[in-house]
């Protein structure tokens, strides 16, 4: 059973939808209860870093989101999701993350002439840097759905793919059974079930 996080993000109802449409038994909870006893986990977003953690904190989640992922239990976080993994954000303010992955959330900054628009929105390319099962199966250069105005400063070793925007930014990082996509898979088509499908498999 996948324990999908529900904590008032937009985007719980086509999560779920994606993951019940690759065979995942799925249940959408706010219980803590709930998510120490699933055999997978995903935390889905959209909006704010600091809303995410004051929601999770609101619902008691933060220490059970360590514990889980403590425990090995396979954990997936996407989008706002995936940015809270780290140590800290920078949107409207400093905000503690998760901690679970070192590094610090940061706006894009593009220089003057470049002509790239923030937030990142619209379909983009992942290349991957190093075999994982969460991309298995996957062409260099699969088109992902983006929406994000922020990116992930993550250690080199976490890195496991890139996105070009203004330069390569992380669009998946993981560590052990932890993992993070900063594309909308529900938004991704055939690319986004299949990791989806994957993530089920791992």
């Amino acid at each position: 059973m996948i324990a999908l996080i529900d904590y008032g993000a937009g985007n719980v109802r086509s999560v779920h939808k994606a993951l019940l449409a690759v065979g995942a038994e799925v249940q959408v909870t706010q219980d803590a209860a709930v998510v120490l006893a699933a055999e997978k986990v995903v935390l889905p977003g959209v909006g704010a870093f600091g809303d995410c953690m004051a929601s999770l904190a609101r619902l008691g989640l933060v220490a059970t989101i360590r514990e889980v992922v403590a425990r090995g239990t396979p954990f997936l976080g996407i989008c706002v999701g995936m940015q809270v993994l780290f140590e800290e954000g920078t949107e409207m303010g400093r905000h503690a993350g998760l901690g679970l992955l070192p590094g610090c959330v940061v706006r894009f900054d593009f220089p003057q002439g470049l002509g790239l628009k923030i937030p990142h929105t619209g379909w983009n390319q992942i290349i991957p840097l190093v075999e994982t099962p969460l991309l298995a199966g996957l062409p260099v250069g699969a088109w992902t759905y983006f929406n994000h105005g922020y990116y992930c400063q993550a250690q080199p070793e976490h890195i496991l793919a890139v996105t070009d925007y203004g330069g390569p930014f992380p669009c998946v990082v993981g560590r052990g059974n932890v993992y993070g996509i900063q594309f909308h898979p529900e938004k991704s088509q055939h690319v986004g079930l299949h990791i989806l499908r994957n993530f089920v498999g791992i």
